[in-house]
């Protein structure tokens, strides 16, 4: 029975993971012409001003993503007293304090990823993305332009 709180902590953390799954090397190798998408047409050559061909754009930098954190870093305000505060992390990551409610504030490790602002609450795997005030669903912050989002009736603004 002191297992079952420990496999939902493992598992809380593996559904947050950036990483990849990996595959079981129990498990049947699945048919990859089953999981290759249909060809789609290339996308056209890209040229300089001088009609020479471009370079390929290439994936994201450590730098790209560490523009993409600092869009996160900062205050954050909500409705009625609530807040959200992101800061950079010594070795990577992000920290959050926040008060999401009435009666519940607290600190929480979190890291940013291509799907938005991830992090642990409470035993409990939560996202923030960038919306606007209309997508949090509070009507004290419609209008805004710059936001996070958790869930619908909670979200956090710069000013």
């Amino acid at each position: 029975m002191k297992a079952l709180p420990l496999l939902f902590v493992v598992a809380s953390l593996v559904a947050c993971s950036d990483r990849p799954a990996t595959a079981d090397a129990s498990a049947p190798a699945e048919d990859p012409s089953a999981t290759t998408p249909p060809p789609t047409e290339s996308a056209p050559a890209q040229h300089d001003e001088a009609g020479a061909d471009a370079a390929p754009a290439t994936p994201a930098t450590s730098a790209d993503s560490a523009q993409t954190e600092a869009g996160y870093l900062g205050r954050w305000t909500g409705v009625e007293g609530m807040y959200l505060v992101v800061a950079s992390k010594p070795g990577g990551g992000v920290t959050l304090d926040m008060q999401w409610d009435l009666d519940n504030k607290g600190m929480f490790d979190g890291s940013v990823t291509a799907e938005g602002l991830r992090f642990m609450r409470n035993g409990v795997a939560e996202s923030a993305v960038h919306t606007d005030g209309e997508a949090t669903g509070l009507k004290y912050l419609a209008g805004k332009q710059d936001c996070l989002t958790v869930k619908p009736g909670e979200g956090y603004c710069k000013d």
